[in-house]
Formats: structure tokens, C-alpha cells, sequence
């Protein structure tokens, strides 16, 4: 059964005019239309969630774009996102770790506590 574009934002929870955005962009496929409304297919909803993980990964408009096309630069693309996403991931491991110290910590300056200087030292290593 096919919604209108009320329906899917509110579905979704995606303004209809990011759902119109992403159509002009070609990241959604154009709706059928009746009577001049927009009419999409339940699998639309499922391509608005999977663009707003590829956005919440921080993938462009053009990385997305491009993710949904067939072309060879595609699995380079995406071994490059995953290597970028690879080392937010250990970066945000590293910040959670000093943070959790610094909640312990008994210094007034971090950068002063021995236990906090060892550990950056193997995010140096590490990097």
C-alpha cells in the first residue's frame, strides 16, 4: 500500500522536506503520483532509515549517492569510510577513557597524574 509523504515523514520521523530533498538529489527514487501527490512504496521507509544511518556515520551527500550506485570507486568508498569510522571509534574510546579518569582522579591537572600520562602514552603508540 502506497502513503503519502505525511505518512512517511511521520513514519520515519524525517520532515517531508528532507524526504523532498533526498528525491531532488537522487538519493530516493521519484514517487508515483496521484492526483499530484506523492505516493511511496512501504520499502521507502526502508531507504530513509538506512539514509539516516549513512548520515549519522557522517557519509555525504556524494558518498551516499555514490554508495547506491554500482561503480567500481564504490568498495573503495566504503574501505575508506569504514578505516575513518575505525578510528572515530578508537578516538571516542580514547576520550571515554580519560573522561572516566578524570571523574577518579584525585589531581587538579590531569596531565599531571601519572596513571593519565601512561595511558596517553600507549594512544601514542597506538596511533
Amino acid at each position: 500500500m502506497r502513503m503519502t509523504i505525511g505518512r512517511l515523514a511521520e513514519i520515519t520521523n524525517v520532515p517531508a522536506s528532507a524526504i523532498r530533498f533526498w528525491e531532488r538529489h537522487g538519493l530516493l527514487p521519484a514517487p508515483e503520483r496521484q492526483s499530484g501527490q506523492r505516493r511511496y512504496p512501504p520499502q521507502a521507509a526502508e531507504r530513509i532509515v538506512l539514509l539516516r544511518k549513512f548520515q549519522q556515520a557522517g557519509l555525504s551527500l556524494a558518498e551516499v549517492r555514490e554508495f547506491q550506485q554500482d561503480q567500481p570507486r564504490r568498495k573503495a568508498m566504503i574501505r575508506a569510510k569504514v578505516a575513518e569510522i575505525e578510528q572515530r571509534m578508537v578516538d571516542l574510546e580514547h576520550a571515554h577513557q580519560l573522561l572516566t579518569h578524570a571523574l577518579q582522579c584525585s589531581k587538579t591537572d590531569i596531565v599531571a597524574c601519572p596513571t593519565f600520562r601512561e595511558q596517553m602514552a600507549t594512544w601514542s603508540q597506538s596511533s
